[in-house]
């Protein structure tokens, strides 16, 4: 039988209610000598909480929902890490549903978790906030991350894109670079839109001159940073460096370098942006900047049980800058460039314990 408050009270000889304050780690104060026996009683009977009891007590399950567009999107992994990780680290935990960017199943998303005893929503790379409002009514706490809208909103953790790309781009300024062609993805994203006004922005501001024929489209694929390369290496005059607005546009661009006789960077450096995780494993390894996933799940872990425990109120959007990776590709030298990163949590708790996945 599971045991009861009740028990605990008989074994240490304490109130009911002195063992409910200890063991929910209530504010109330309690001597510290009583609350050392009451835990030390617990743990030796084998006391677990009950969680739907105490939800029932305090309107509060120490659950969060987590709606998401796309579990398939390499971004979303290391997002959703970042949240539970610190869900977990202040013991609340998370249900998940993905919707497939399918309108009807994010309908449903909200008003399944909705229906359900959750403290609060975190959107990962959700499409339509106005479903939010139509569909939720917020009364409880929401978040959203990675997702840009065009505008500021509150409650949203987001990358700092323009930040990110004017700093890849003063990298190559600073190696020496005045022919800086641009890769961008679609246009109408505004992610794109922000990592390109970067690119000329700095540009501008060192004088340089932007060239139209260097910039070129792109859709965020591998092909099409290879046909955009291929435009570029026929122009009259060739730019020395190029800056793709994605990590796989970049690869593209190489191949497309390789595939005319040329050398990456010796002929012309290349450089992408998001820290994928073959930019180290390619060759050369990628030169990019991170987009900050994990730290921005993390963050809106943060945010969203802040506003659990304080109180839902409106918070300034937080954008979250990357860290630039310098790696072969762009021609520095090798004294510059960043050491390997460490494994991920998992792989290295994996190798310490000796342990092989099943």
């Amino acid at each position: 039988m599971p045991v009861k408050l009740e028990d605990i009270a008989r074994r240490t000889g304490f109130s009911v209610p002195t063992v409910s304050r200890v063991l929910t780690n209530s504010s109330y104060p309690v001597n510290e000598e009583t609350r050392a026996k009451i835990l030390a009683a617990a743990q030796e009977m084998g006391y677990k909480p009950n969680i739907l009891a105490r939800s029932l007590r305090t309107d509060q399950t120490n659950t969060v929902g987590i709606v998401i567009d796309d579990l398939l999107s390499p971004f979303t992994p290391p997002i959703v890490r970042g949240i539970q990780d610190y869900l977990n680290e202040h013991a609340y935990m998370s249900l998940m549903i993905n919707t497939d960017l399918n309108p009807e199943l994010e309908k449903n998303a909200i008003e399944t978790l909705s229906s359900r005893p959750v403290d609060g929503f975190i959107f990962v790379e959700f499409t339509h906030r106005v479903r939010v409002t139509e569909y939720m009514q917020p009364v409880k706490p929401h978040v959203f991350v990675h997702r840009l809208f065009g505008q500021q909103i509150t409650n949203s953790v987001v990358p700092d894109d323009y930040s990110n790309a004017s700093h890849i781009v003063e990298h190559l300024i600073r190696l020496g670079h005045r022919k800086i062609a641009y890769i961008n993805g679609f246009e109408a994203w505004h992610s794109a839109y922000h990592r390109f006004q970067a690119y000329r922005d700095v540009l501008t501001a060192h004088g340089i001159e932007i060239r139209p024929e260097w910039i070129q489209p792109g859709d965020w694929e591998l092909s099409s940073g290879y046909t955009a390369a291929s435009c570029l290496l026929t122009s009259p005059e060739r730019p020395t460096a190029i800056f793709a607005a994605n990590d796989l546009m970049a690869l593209g661009a190489i191949y497309a370098i390789h595939d005319k006789g040329l050398r990456v960077p010796q002929d012309i450096a290349v450089v992408g942006y998001d820290n994928r995780e073959f930019t180290s494993l390619c060759r050369p390894q990628l030169t990019t900047v991170s987009l900050p996933t994990y730290e921005m799940g993390y963050l809106a872990g943060e945010m969203i049980l802040r506003q659990i425990k304080d109180g839902i109120h409106p918070e300034e959007e937080v954008k979250v800058k990357g860290e630039l990776y310098i790696r072969e590709s762009c021609g520095a030298d090798p004294s510059m460039r960043t050491p390997p990163t460490v494994r991920s949590r998992v792989i290295s708790t994996r190798i310490r314990l000796n342990a092989q996945p099943e």
